[in-house]
């Protein structure tokens, strides 16, 4: 695996601890703010909104813009997101602040995607976002854990500053140990990576993506209040246990990649199926505390093996176009993690209580496996040409390959 490659998933545990960290810092902000659990949920979904609409304008808006610069400005605005959260004095400026991160993060993981796939062949596909998504999994035992505790000792602002210093370190890194790529011999076009969207099998990964995605996030985002006001456990836990749901993310994501080349489909049934039962689990024992924490660390699991499976099928329809592949990808998976927040939080505002957020949550991943189901049989019944190479932004390395998460 291209050095490269580490690079950008360390670069994404910045990212991912600011997309995650405010699972446990809702109850802290919502106070300094003076608003509901549910509305600072929302800064959740002004996150995963961000990132939908970013992802696939910044990669339109970058198509042709080499590569290496893009990422270090991407890279470069979303640390001053950071800041700019950690100042804010009011929650329409957080609101704000967040919606600005998101973008420069979307538009760093479209692009990001686009140049690990294009690093390597077919059939490491899968590994490669592994890898990226392993910085997503690091940031959920690490960063989110780090964010809850500074939140807890020090305020919720210092978990914004942590990671705007984390921003800047990767910034470093990705001056230093990522190359210039060159220009393709053709240039990217808009109208030819358009296409994907005329493929069924496309809207099949978005709708799976999304509510795979959602599902896990609609009971995660409201981990923190569940735990504490349901389980019953005392919030000095709550970091602990955000740090087992990023362990068993780190697990996931470790075996799901190594496996998904191979079962791609087979890993997209089992792990969502998994996640289903876990998130059912969730809403029947939430109020015995050993039952809750044992299955943060298995939702965590599950949620993050079928990570890399989710990637690789969207590069695998769309590989024709792997910029918007990518951005695609990225708003997939935000449109869900939009959606679960704001359907947990419906919920709650319901009178339904936190244990119910895991209901919901069960009720999307179940229609996912419903739309796997079918985009496995659309799949079996259409030819599967020969691999071609494919450059897979307006940078590639001369070693390029076709492109797949």
């Amino acid at each position: 695996m291209p050095v490269a490659v580490y690079v950008l998933g360390l670069s994404v545990f910045a990212l991912g601890t600011s997309e995650f960290m405010l699972s446990g810092l809702l109850p802290p902000i919502a106070e300094d703010m003076g608003v509901t659990i549910p509305q600072a949920g929302l800064l959740i979904s002004a996150f995963a909104i961000g990132m939908v609409i970013g992802a696939p304008l910044l990669a339109v808006a970058t198509l042709r813009l080499p590569r290496r610069t893009t990422l270090v400005s991407l890279i470069s605005l979303f640390g001053l997101g950071q800041v700019a959260g950690a100042l804010a004095p009011s929650y329409e400026l957080l609101f704000a602040s967040r919606v600005v991160s998101a973008l420069a993060c979307a538009g760093f993981w479209a692009v990001g995607a686009a140049v690990a796939i294009a690093m390597v062949d077919k059939d490491q596909r899968a590994r490669a976002m592994a890898v990226m998504i392993g910085g997503l999994s690091i940031a959920n035992v690490l960063g989110v854990p780090a964010g809850a505790f500074l939140g807890e000792h020090l305020g919720w602002r210092s978990a914004f500053w942590s990671v705007g210093a984390a921003s800047a370190i990767a910034l470093a890194g990705i001056l230093v140990l990522i190359p210039k790529i060159p220009l393709p011999a053709e240039k990217p076009r808009l109208g030819r990576e358009l296409r994907i969207y005329r493929d069924r099998q496309v809207w099949l990964a978005i709708g799976i993506t999304a509510l795979a995605a959602g599902g896990v996030f609609c009971a995660f985002s409201y981990l923190s209040p569940l735990l504490t006001d349901v389980a019953g456990l005392d919030s000095r836990w709550v970091p602990w246990i955000l740090g087992l749901f990023g362990l068993g993310a780190l697990v996931g994501t470790t075996i799901g990649g190594r496996v998904a080349d191979a079962h791609l489909f087979g890993v997209m049934l089992w792990g969502i199926t998994a996640s289903t039962v876990f998130l059912a689990a969730l809403a029947l024992l939430a109020g015995t505390a050993a039952a809750a924490v044992a299955l943060s660390f298995l939702l965590g699991f599950s949620a993050f093996f079928t990570a890399p499976a989710l990637n690789a099928r969207m590069f695998n329809v769309a590989g024709a176009a792997p910029t918007l592949a990518g951005a695609t990808t990225t708003a997939a998976f935000n449109l869900g993690n939009t959606g679960g927040p704001w359907l947990g939080g419906t919920v709650i505002d319901a009178g339904l209580g936190f244990s119910a957020t895991a209901w919901a949550g069960a009720a999307m991943t179940v229609t996912a496996i419903a739309l796997t189901a079918i985009a496995l049989r659309l799949d079996r019944r259409r030819p599967h040409p020969g691999t071609t190479r494919v450059v897979a932004s307006s940078e590639s390395a001369p070693t390029t390959a076709s492109v797949s998460a």
